[in-house]
């Protein structure tokens, strides 16, 4: 009997902390780190899972297990038995509702390894959390309950696993027990897999059959599958190559987090190696300048006394690899800062602006193309414009499906432009260079997580041309400072009378002006767009890009438009240098303009005759903190025009 005691584990582990604590926690330091997901449909048993993981490897406390004992019997969904699933489902709604709604992260340990577990949901409502916990693992655990085979979410995971790039996939096929331990049963279903798996291309994957509830081929394998001959679930786990080697053998990246200058004497430049190697000498390049230099220090926390110093903890290193968080310092004094991308010398990484991606849609409201939102890739953030989808994939079927746009959970291909050049990678060659996430700029939600796949040959062959004459040699001629007047408000609400008002008093002063009317534009340059809210975001970016080539000819552009959406708005302000956009609010009271009606819109938008129409069927987003507001209520349109010129005066 003692020489089984002495064989066992955590008899050894044990041992091991009496004897020599040290000796444990260098050995404890070393082992190697294995981040996995569990995903599938909802109530296949992702979270009783991972609490059977935890509870097998005697990772919970002698408190967490009365408590569990007793949430069991007082919420339990196991008929007064543990349940495992309460360990991990923390919110009061999911235990009330017995499903996974948040990403639930849990850490353990066994003697061969350490382990980081995401048990993302089930339920297709918050799939963008199942993308959120697939993005940093290296294995995922696809579940499947025994009783109902392969679902959609079943589908749409193991989709959105390969596409992020997991390649280590274990099909679980769980609640054996449910079905009699059925050999059959469980070979149809890994047959019913393969079959999808090969059509998406996965080319392997690990089949075990399981309970978590139970304990079968969990952490022991199982007397009541004697047909199996397989690994446990936990041996796969602890046994299973992660190629940690792959991104060290890679081109040198590193995406600059923090420039490192506690004092006078010393400046580094902070982040996370993405890729490759460096070593004290080597040859780098910084983009997006070009400028190159070599590495002459690579600092890490020094024990407390100050980065420069290079003394106590970790100190400098002779080499440094993926995945190290390190202070790389320069022999140059070139400029280097957040956001730009460390690489390589003689191999740096693409510049572009204009890129196909897979998308994955995550917000409740669709995708408007040309809409811009901010796109943050590695420590790069940029803002970008999405055009309309080439294609959405149907998880089911793997069809190619035409779209015009991108709903919640939506998985679809499209290409985007950003408003300068980023630095990147395809994603399947550098996660780090080729992820992004897109996030509305008005509410500052996350709305998309994507892949980059290559850059457009339009990007590659279409470049600025640069002229003598610039912006500013266009302003001193005419004597003035540029700038863009944009009115805004509802129809009817005067801005066209006031811009025309406001243009008559600027020529009096001899300045150079240009009107931009809504109506005459959909003339000529925008006739071939509707009312749709694709269409008036796709209105007000041309007139944008027009506005600002009036305003670096030294123009004063006045623009009279509905723009009814905050965000483009504020897109335009960000084509201009700072000061040039003053947004004109025009404010009117719905029923005021509506009174008015000098156009008849408001009742034919009324009678259903006119769809999509600001104030009735289409939303106005008014300004939060306009430069010029003028209430014509209260104003003529002669005293609004006044208002406004005395407001923007001098203009030189």
């Amino acid at each position: 009997m003692s020489d089984v005691i002495t064989q066992d584990p955590v008899y050894q582990t044990d041992a091991l902390i009496a004897q020599d604590i040290d000796a444990y926690l260098d050995v404890h330091q070393h082992k190697t780190m294995l981040r996995f997901i569990t995903c599938g449909s909802v109530d296949d048993g992702k979270s009783t899972l991972i609490g059977r993981l935890l509870y097998d490897s005697k990772m919970i406390f002698e408190d967490q297990l009365e408590a569990l004992q007793a949430d069991s019997k007082r919420v339990g969904t196991q008929g007064g038995e543990i349940d495992f699933a309460l360990l991990v489902d923390g919110l009061a709604a999911e235990r009330e509702q017995g499903i996974t709604i948040d990403v639930a992260y849990r850490f353990f340990a066994t003697e061969k390894r350490k382990f980081i577990v995401a048990d993302t949901p089930g339920h297709e409502q918050y799939t963008r959390n199942m993308v959120t916990g697939a993005s940093t693992a290296d294995l995922a655990v696809i579940l499947i309950d025994a009783r109902k085979g392969i679902l959609t979410q079943t589908r749409r995971h193991s989709y959105l696993a390969h596409l992020i790039g997991i390649r280590n996939i274990v099909l679980a096929v769980n609640k054996m027990d449910l079905v009699g331990y059925d050999q059959a049963v469980f070979d149809k279903i890994v047959a019913d897999y393969a079959a999808f798996a090969q059509s998406i291309g996965i080319s392997a994957f690990t089949p075990i059959p399981i309970s978590g509830f139970k304990g079968d081929n969990i952490t022991a394998r199982s007397e009541n599958t004697p047909w199996y001959q397989g690994p446990t679930l936990m041996a796969h786990l602890e046994s299973v190559e992660v190629d940690a080697t792959t991104a060290a053998a890679k081109p040198f990246r590193m995406p600059v987090q923090w420039v490192n200058r506690p004092n006078l004497d010393f400046r580094g430049f902070a982040g996370l190696i993405a890729s490759g190697s460096v070593k004290p000498g080597d040859a780098v390049r910084v983009l997006p300048s070009g400028k190159t230099s070599t590495i002459s220090r690579i600092v890490t926390m020094p024990g407390g006394t100050g980065p420069a110093s290079g003394t106590g903890g970790d100190g400098d290193l002779d080499e440094a690899i993926a995945g190290q968080s390190v202070t790389l310092c320069f022999a140059d004094e070139i400029d280097c800062s957040r956001g730009d991308v460390i690489a390589v010398a003689d191999n740096p990484p693409e510049v572009s602006s204009q890129f196909e991606a897979t998308i994955v849609w995550m917000d409740d409201e669709a995708m408007l193309p040309g809409r811009p939102y901010w796109l943050k890739i590695g420590t790069q953030s940029v803002s970008a414009t999405v055009q309309a989808p080439k294609y959405v994939v149907n998880v089911n079927t793997m069809e190619h499906l035409a779209a015009k746009t991108l709903d919640l959970n939506a998985i679809g291909v499209a290409e985007l432009a950003t408003d300068k050049p980023i630095r990147f990678e395809p994603y399947a060659e550098n996660r780090t260079l080729g992820g992004f996430i897109l996030i509305d700029k008005i509410s500052n939600r996350t709305v998309a997580a994507g892949m980059l796949h290559f850059s457009l040959r339009r990007a590659q062959n279409v470049h600025w041309q640069a002229t003598d004459i610039g912006r500013e040699a266009h302003a001193a001629l005419k004597n003035q400072v540029p700038r863009i007047l944009w009115f805004t408000g509802l129809s009817g609400s005067g801005k066209s009378t006031i811009a025309n008002e406001v243009e008559k008093r600027l020529a009096l002063m001899n300045r150079h002006t240009f009107l931009l009317d809504g109506d005459n534009i959909r003339h000529g340059l925008n006739k071939d767009l509707g009312f749709t809210e694709a269409d008036r975001i796709e209105n007000i970016r041309r007139v944008g890009e027009v506005a600002k080539l009036m305003a670096d000819a030294g123009l004063i552009v006045l623009t009279a438009f509905i723009s009814p959406f905050r965000a483009e708005r504020e897109m335009v302000r960000e084509m201009l240098p700072d000061g040039e956009f003053i947004e004109i609010f025009v404010d009117t009271p719905l029923e005021v303009a509506e009174a008015r009606d000098v156009k008849g819109l408001y009742k034919k938008a009324r009678s259903g005759a006119l769809k999509n129409f600001t104030g009735i069927d289409s939303p106005y987003e008014a300004p939060t903190s306009p430069e010029i507001r003028v209430n014509t209520v209260e104003m003529t349109p002669q005293e609004a025009a006044e208002h406004i010129i005395r407001k923007i005066m001098p203009l030189k």
